[in-house]
């Protein structure tokens, strides 16, 4: 199967290749000349686009972070107030940014697929072929500086160097696929010992190459004789562990499984708690031997959707849009936008969205799938009996910011 567009700027491979082979399994590098798309990620995010970012944009922490050493240093050495009519104390500072990144710290760019427009279409599109919601950060290191010692992360991420070489060394999990919770400070030792063993892959990235790293691998970067930008973009996973989270939420419907531990159980001493525990674990096995498929899914739902956004939406243009629709004009569903639909008795139907649902006559379920399923719409053709009620269906949608204007 061919690689979609998007996930073809950054992996190297055919996507069933890329699933069963590297996908929460190992890394995976892939040069730029191996790449599909624009030459190198500079159409993302170019050393300009940074100065833009650090000088005129008003950013504040945590949008950016200062490293050296291996340490995130206090917000207060490069923020401050922005002068009259800006007095919010937390923006970034260019010329004290400057002078510490001149002095060898790494400039740390937090959450560009929320504020740079090249990014937040990016990173949209890619969410949308992995079915993931996505972070990018950006990383400005100074020549021949590290701004993180050795370390892994809990989330997957792609490395796309932007600008200047970078040398990786990539070692295997000290803890494979850890959890949120389970971040590398608890485990230092460990950490510090496998990195100083021979690396699973030793690299440099140059401008335009790219490379998959799966949660749990470690791994450090220096750069070499320039100053190097590259962006990491964060798969949010989803695991089966959260499956499991799910699962104990509805097991409290069970009545064995909230009764009362005995009187005066001694919770000191195994052989009184032994009894107790494989009686909870009997009545938890046949518990997980009915659990509700549908009740699980509805919860990962409530889980998952929220973590990612719909594409951003022009406010003022889309109520002006509404306010003089007409049957020639042309709606297509907002990206990224998540929802469900489904019946309720015979003359209603429910959209479910992200924190709330909306119902409709049931008569609307036809229009509905055609403009939330697939790609532009004449609202002159949207299937329902009169044009009276396309005009107040597609004016609905667009007040809902569910459809733009195509």
């Amino acid at each position: 199967m061919a690689v979609p567009a998007e996930l073809s700027r950054v992996v190297a491979a055919e996507q069933d290749k890329f699933a069963a082979a590297y996908w929460g399994k190992a890394p995976l590098l892939s040069r730029a000349g191996e790449l599909a798309g624009p030459d190198g990620f500079t159409g993302l995010l170019s050393p300009d686009a940074v100065d833009e970012l650090l000088s005129r944009r008003g950013l504040r922490t945590p949008f950016l972070r200062v490293a050296q050493n291996g340490k995130v240093l206090p917000a207060a050495r490069f923020t401050g107030g922005g002068g009259a009519g800006a007095e919010i104390t937390d923006q970034v500072i260019d010329d004290q940014v400057m002078s510490l990144y001149a002095g060898g710290a790494t400039l740390v760019l937090q959450g560009l697929h929320r504020i740079w427009p090249p990014l937040i279409e990016f990173a949209g599109r890619l969410g949308a072929e992995l079915r993931r919601p996505l972070q990018v950060n950006a990383y400005l290191t100074p020549p021949g500086s590290q701004g993180f010692h050795t370390h892994y992360d809990t989330h997957d991420v792609f490395v796309l160097q932007v600008d200047g070489t970078k040398r990786w060394r990539v070692h295997e999990p000290v803890l494979s696929d850890p959890l949120e919770d389970q971040a590398w400070g608890g485990r230092q030792e460990e950490v510090a010992a496998t990195a100083s063993g021979a690396p699973a892959l030793d690299v440099v990235l140059a401008p335009g190459d790219a490379m998959y790293l799966p949660r749990g691998w470690l791994h450090s970067a220096e750069a070499l004789g320039s100053r190097s930008l590259h962006l990491t973009v964060g798969i949010r996973s989803l695991t089966r562990y959260a499956m499991v989270q799910e699962l104990l939420g509805l097991a409290m419907g069970d009545q064995r499984l909230r009764a009362t531990l005995p009187y005066r159980l001694d919770v000191s001493d195994p052989d009184a708690i032994e009894p107790e525990l494989t009686e909870t674990i009997e009545a938890l096995r046949d518990w997980l031997a009915t659990a509700p498929v549908t009740e699980v899914a509805d919860r990962l739902l409530a889980r998952d959707w929220p973590a990612a956004r719909a594409a951003p939406l022009h406010p003022l243009a889309q109520l002006d849009f509404a306010a003089g629709l007409g049957p020639d004009d042309v709606i297509a569903v907002r990206a990224g936008l998540r929802w469900r639909l489904h019946e309720d008795g015979a003359d209603r139907i429910v959209l479910r969205l992200v924190g709330r649902t909306l119902n409709f006559p049931v008569s609307c379920a036809a229009a509905l799938r055609t403009v939330l399923g697939g790609g532009p719409c004449r609202v002159g053709d949207l299937p329902l009996d009169t044009g009276a009620d396309r005009l107040v269906l597609a004016r609905r949608l667009l007040n809902e910011s569910l459809v733009v204007p195509a």
